[in-house]
């Protein structure tokens, strides 16, 4: 009998049905081709790397400060704490698959009264001992169990993208910090030699003002573009020692401790080809995190229509017990097949249909932050695409400007030194080269940290 009984559980389990819907990947809109990239191929230097992307910029002191993101950024830590925790709740899941199985050991000493039914009129004392495991079993006919382990492993592998994206955006965050610091030193350079060169201008203006030939506003005109330059070499200084300082943070170090050196360099923007659209699906993983979650909440709407069904259980139990004598006897041994149980609330106010409705609002929810986050990766993509182009352009016309200022504000100090010009155009001059140069060092530190956001936005992998 007990075989049969066995039979046809497993009948009964072979037979179970999954109330999730079947799951497919919400279907987006993808263009053949990017909008920007048509037409146009970045100019650049350097082969693109598969996996440390940021080698491409072929800069050392980069390349070893991403290198201690992956061990030292404590946000990156989080997000593999927190993957963890998602592997804990899938193991979590999965051990519902199998029986429950403990073991109970009871003792008792126990006084039954004489006017019990059946006592014959008489009261006894006795001590009964009982020992024997148990085992409970859910017999998953309606997909609960199955489909909180597909939620939660889906949700696992989303956590797991999570730590791809933030790691990725990490690297992006930390090489566009260090450009905009290498900006800053190629602006902490250029002062320099502006506070030397008006110092001069300063010395030469006050000498002629001294013999005669100049006069008091020169000598304040002068003063002045001198002051401000040094001025702001100090708001530059500081902008700069914040980007170390946020360097620091980034691979895990306390900015006290923490330094680069500050040097001129910078190179042209590498170039960074988009491909086609169709393959950023795969390589942001953002995108798989937003794709996995759906997965994940098209899983709980199965688990939330199995609360539908009756929850149908398997317990069996056995062992030894005995008032008196050996415990650990044959005669003493009992087991007991079932109880075979199944519960289904009658009524509950609605509230199990309640649960569905709020499983299928998750999921819509879901697939619409997927779609969203599938067109937010295409309008960066095409942002720094076009961002690319223009700025090759802007540093063209920019570098012709910058030069054709340098020339403007020598031909100025010439003529003043010739006494053909008062100092006035001189100060026109070096304010308009000043800005020219500045604005060049702008669009250069632009161009790199385009192409950071580029790498990013493609994922990370070209």
């Amino acid at each position: 009998m007990p075989r049969i009984k066995v039979a046809l559980l497993a009948a009964l389990a072979t037979a179970a049905c999954s109330t999730a819907p079947d799951y497919r990947r919400p279907p987006v809109a993808v263009p053949g081709a990017y909008k920007e990239a048509q037409g146009w191929q970045p100019a650049g230097v350097g082969v693109p790397p598969v996996g440390k992307w940021w080698q491409v910029f072929a800069d050392p002191t980069l390349s070893a400060l991403e290198e201690r993101v992956e061990t030292g950024n404590f946000d990156l830590a989080a997000a593999a704490a927190r993957y963890e925790q998602a592997r804990g709740l899938v193991r979590q899941a999965r051990a519902d698959r199998f029986p429950q199985v403990g073991v109970v050991a009871d003792a008792a000493r126990e006084r039954v009264s004489a006017g019990r039914p059946l006592s014959q009129g008489t009261a006894a004392t006795y001590s009964v001992v009982s020992v024997g495991p148990s085992v409970t079993y859910e017999l998953d006919l309606f997909g609960r169990v199955r489909n909180s382990v597909r939620a939660n492993e889906a949700a696992a592998q989303a956590s797991a993208s999570d730590i791809a994206a933030v790691r990725l955006g990490l690297q992006a965050q930390l090489a566009t910090a260090y450009f905009d610091m290498r900006g800053l030193d190629a602006r902490i350079v250029l002062l320099r030699q502006t506070v030397d060169a008006y110092g001069r201008a300063f010395t030469l203006t006050a000498t002629r003002h001294t013999g005669g030939i100049a006069s008091g506003i020169d000598v304040s005109r002068s003063q002045n573009q001198l002051s401000s330059a040094k001025a702001e070499l100090s708001a530059v200084a500081i902008a700069r020692q914040q980007d170390e300082h946020a360097i620091a943070v980034l691979v895990g170090e306390a900015p006290a401790t923490f330094s680069i050196a500050v040097v001129d360099r910078q190179g042209p923007p590498p170039a960074i080809p988009a491909g086609v659209p169709s393959t950023l699906l795969e390589r942001r993983p953002d995108i798989a995190a937003a794709e996995r979650r759906v997965a994940a909440a098209n899983a709980r709407i199965g688990v939330a229509r199995a609360a539908l069904f009756p929850s149908t259980t398997l317990g069996a139990s056995g062992g030894f017990e005995a008032a008196s004598g050996a415990l650990l006897s044959a005669s003493n041994g009992f087991w007991a097949l079932g109880p075979l149980s199944a519960a289904l609330s009658v009524f509950d106010g609605g509230r199990r249909r309640a649960g569905v409705r709020i499983a299928r609002g998750e999921y819509d929810e879901a697939v619409a932050t997927y779609r969203q986050t599938v067109l937010t990766a295409f309008r960066e993509v095409e942002d720094d695409l076009v961002a690319q182009r223009l700025l090759a352009t802007q540093e063209a016309d920019q570098r012709s400007a910058a030069a054709a200022a340098e020339r403007t504000r020598d031909l100025a100090l010439i003529r003043y030194r010739d006494g053909a010009a008062d100092y006035l155009e001189v100060v026109t001059a070096q304010t308009a080269a000043l800005d020219a140069e500045r604005a060049l060092l702008d669009v250069r530190s632009r161009q790199v940290e385009v192409a950071t956001d580029t790498v990013r936005a493609l994922g990370g992998q070209y």
